[in-house]
């Protein structure tokens, strides 16, 4: 079996991933133009932005930030290349996390032997994910850890989705949904929420056993809410819509910086796993993904009903020191905002009902969402 070393972090540094969507910007369409952006952006910066499975996304990612202030002023400068880049070759930055109008079957996957396979391997599951999220990445000092954490936090991953929804849309269609991204996902055989584990060791052999036996063929393909990272030393929290523009995607980097932080300072204090039930994660994740921040949450601790923005509010004030002592006080304030207003799928439905046009919704959010 392949020995996994865990990166050990010192200190909780945060780094930031976003998948945009790449827009005509005539036609408001999705464009497979991923290549074309690439060779044009700047090459000493060229390993912060890379494809995904689909040609019609680039991936912006951060360095190793110290604080969410770091980590936007890191995305802001790559946003503002990638901005510039995109006018000159006549597209736009779609910040959301399905499109509107565009189908799947005319998206093209993107010329990478891994890609390949795993179309191959995943056949329509793999085709049909055109699909936009937001990943962030918090550090921990250990992978017994970072495991214990992965557990621990499944129960906020109902409002982290809640708070970030983004994807009523699919196939040139309302869904129903707030996120039908995260039933897309779900569809992988490993998206979703993670397994229970109990350590370190426990992770290496599963995911050992899963390569070993073919189900997988490396760990990257993993793709579970919320997952630890070896190689970065990171909890990888997953779970997120893209958010509609920048400030609420630092907001969301900061509340996931704080939450990692905290629990893991209950690890070291030597706290008492509370068990929450899977069941009860799941059920909140419908709800997430069905009402976004009209959702109404069940408590885990006192099964009592609330909204989002009861939750956020507890939440908030928990967090608070643990902001004060990461500079993030701003950000995290700006979170109860989030859940007291429209979401981001809202919006877009707003814009639909107003216009009758879905290239609208397009138009006015890319243009609301660019960087000055």
């Amino acid at each position: 079996m392949t020995k996994l070393e865990f990166t050990s972090n010192p200190r909780p540094t945060i780094g930031v991933e976003l998948e945009l969507g790449l827009v005509d910007a005539e036609t408001m369409a999705l464009r497979s133009s991923v290549s074309e952006l690439l060779q044009s952006l700047p090459q000493s910066e060229v390993a912060c932005y890379k494809p995904e499975l689909m040609q019609c996304t680039v991936e912006i990612n951060t360095g190793v930030c110290e604080t969410v202030a770091e980590a936007e002023a890191d995305l802001r400068e790559k946003l503002r290349a990638a901005q510039e880049m995109a006018d000159q070759l006549g597209l736009r930055l779609w910040w959301g996390s399905t499109h509107p109008f565009s189908l799947w079957k005319d998206q093209q996957v993107t010329p990478d032997p891994r890609y390949l396979a795993l179309v191959n391997l995943l056949q329509e599951l793999a085709r049909r994910m055109v699909t936009f999220g937001l990943h962030v990445h918090v550090g921990v000092d250990s992978g017994d850890k970072a495991v214990m954490i992965c557990d621990r936090i499944m129960q906020h991953l109902p409002t982290l989705l809640a708070l970030t929804c983004s994807s009523p849309s699919w196939e040139n269609r309302a869904t129903g949904l707030q996120s039908h991204r995260s039933k897309i996902l779900e569809g992988l055989p490993t998206a979703g929420l993670p397994t229970l584990m109990r350590n370190w060791s426990e992770y290496v052999w599963l995911v050992n056993h899963m390569v070993d036996t073919g189900f997988i063929n490396t760990i990257r393909e993993i793709w579970w809410d919320v997952r630890p990272h070896h190689n970065f030393g990171t909890v990888e929290v997953r779970v997120c819509d893209m958010p509609g523009n920048l400030t609420d995607t630092i907001a969301m980097a900061g509340l996931i910086q704080c939450l990692v932080t905290a629990l893991s300072a209950e690890i070291d204090e030597g706290t008492y796993q509370h068990d929450c039930h899977p069941v009860m994660v799941r059920q909140n994740k419908w709800r997430a993904c069905r009402f976004g921040t009209k959702a109404e949450l069940v408590d885990s601790y006192t099964h009592d009903v609330q909204t989002l923005g009861q939750i956020t509010q507890r939440l908030t004030r928990w967090l608070r020191p643990v902001a004060q002592s990461l500079h993030c006080e701003e950000q995290l304030e700006h979170i109860q905002v989030m859940a007291d207003g429209p979401s981001w799928a809202d919006r877009q439905d707003e814009i639909l009902a107003r216009t009758g046009d879905r290239r609208a919704i397009v138009r006015e959010l890319t243009d609301a969402s660019r960087i000055d």
